[in-house]
Formats: structure tokens, sequence, C-alpha cells
């Protein structure tokens, strides 16, 4: 079940910038970004670990650093969790980018 309702437009710190940045560059959370961004809904983390072929504590952490940088919601359901991309973050974060290398 995730949020279809707009969010308003981002406007991000340099900070929460430099923060995606660094979840953006490690490999792992990367390609699960990309796992994220091929569905329109939410990603059961059994699905997502299983796509990378992790154990569940080492995407625990990946995932903790892309909900701490604003990447990702996590959708609880009862004991089990799915994931959703935050796009609108995404964009702030090109968006911030493009501005500062302008």
């Amino acid at each position: 079940m995730t949020n279809d309702a707009p969010r308003p437009a981002q406007r991000l710190t340099a900070e929460q910038a430099l923060q995606i940045a660094k979840a953006l560059g490690d490999p792992r959370r990367y390609e699960i970004l990309k796992r994220l961004g091929e569905r329109p809904d939410a990603l059961a983390c059994g699905a997502v670990r299983d796509c990378l072929g992790i154990n569940p504590a080492t995407l625990s952490h990946h995932m903790k650093e892309l909900e701490t940088a604003g990447l990702v919601d996590v959708v609880r359901e009862g004991k089990f969790c799915s994931y959703v991309l935050r796009r609108d973050v995404l964009e702030a974060f090109f968006q911030r980018v493009k501005e500062d290398l302008a």
C-alpha cells in the first residue's frame, strides 16, 4: 500500500544532498534503488534481499542508510516491511546538483 498523493516540491540542503550522494556511492545501495525504481509500488524486503543475494543484516544496514538519506519510505504491515523509492527526493537531488554545478 503506497501513498499516491503528490508531495510538495522538495528543496534539499547541502547536507541532505551530500548524504544522498554518499548513499548512492555504494554499489549495493545503487542497485537497490534501481530495483525499486523499476516498480510503481512497494517492493517487499525479502524480494529485495533475494534480488541481491545478501543476508538480512546487510540488507538492513543498506536500507537504513537509504531511509536516513530520505531516498526510500518504509511501508510496515505487521512484522513485514516493504520499500518505496522516494522519486520526489531523487528529483530534488538531481535539481540541487544541477544548480550547484551549473
